[in-house]
């Protein structure tokens, strides 16, 4: 998915915390969420369209969805995590 070289320099563009890969239970418990209509992004705009893998900011509070390998990296994008 994601090369192990690239993910070790990429961080978050916010507050530049170290990103790790989501887990797949993870991955299959938002994209449930996305198929029901419960899952809202950060802007607050509903999240549409099945996830292939994310990744989770250091934090835990906030996934940055990857869609067709390419991870979007974008604030407003990001999914929020509850606990």
């Amino acid at each position: 998915m994601i090369n192990a070289d690239l993910l070790k320099i990429m961080c978050c563009p916010e507050t530049h915390q170290p990103i790790s890969l989501a887990e797949p239970i993870l991955i299959e418990k938002l994209n449930r969420q996305i198929a029901a209509g419960q899952l809202q992004n950060r802007a607050g705009q509903p999240v549409k369209g099945k996830i292939d893998g994310g990744l989770v900011r250091e934090d835990k509070k906030f996934l940055y969805p990857i869609r067709a390998n390419i991870p979007v990296m974008l604030i407003d994008e990001a999914i929020p995590l509850t606990a």
